[in-house]
């Protein structure tokens, strides 16, 4: 195993930890909602909660997907192709939906947080909409950077 193959190896671990912890917290959170809800009101709110983040969980987990594939490119020597890029892109969509998800419900955020008195929960879902939102304009820059890459090594591949 050469160092590149041992960087992508501890990349490839972080993803599948990552993996793991969200499978976890959305056990741990279904697991522990029904003791969280003081009234019938409250519960209906808090359910709808939780479907926004297993809603969020299927775009993460399909992101978390193409970043293996792309690590697998890079052990596979394909990182500057249109394989690579296509993930990017891919990367930078589920992304922007999970953002997406969060921004849209923030009021639901905001209802929760009042009735608990728990400001720090919308604070959570701005955190969580702005990280997402940071994956998606990284993963648009890296994208354009690598298609540009890619484009440059077409050309010089036709030029030998």
């Amino acid at each position: 195993m050469n160092r590149e193959q041992g960087s992508t190896l501890f990349l490839k671990s972080v993803i599948v930890l990552l993996g793991i912890g969200v499978l976890f917290l959305c056990v741990l959170l279904y697991l522990n909602i029904d003791e969280a809800a003081d009234s019938e009101k409250e519960f209906v709110f808090l359910h709808l909660l939780l479907g926004v983040f297993y809603a969020s969980a299927i775009p993460f987990y399909m992101a978390l997907h193409q970043a293996f594939k792309l690590l697998l490119y890079i052990d596979r020597n394909e990182a500057f192709s249109d394989l690579s890029v296509t993930a990017l892109k891919k990367i930078k969509h589920y992304a922007f939906a999970i953002s997406v998800l969060y921004l849209v419900s923030l009021p639901l955020f905001y209802y929760v947080a009042e009735k608990d008195d728990a400001p720090g929960m919308l604070l959570i879902a701005l955190l969580l909409a702005f990280a997402a939102m940071v994956v998606s304009v990284f993963a648009a820059v890296l994208q354009k950077l690598l298609k540009s890459a890619v484009e440059i090594k077409k050309e010089n591949d036709l030029t030998i």
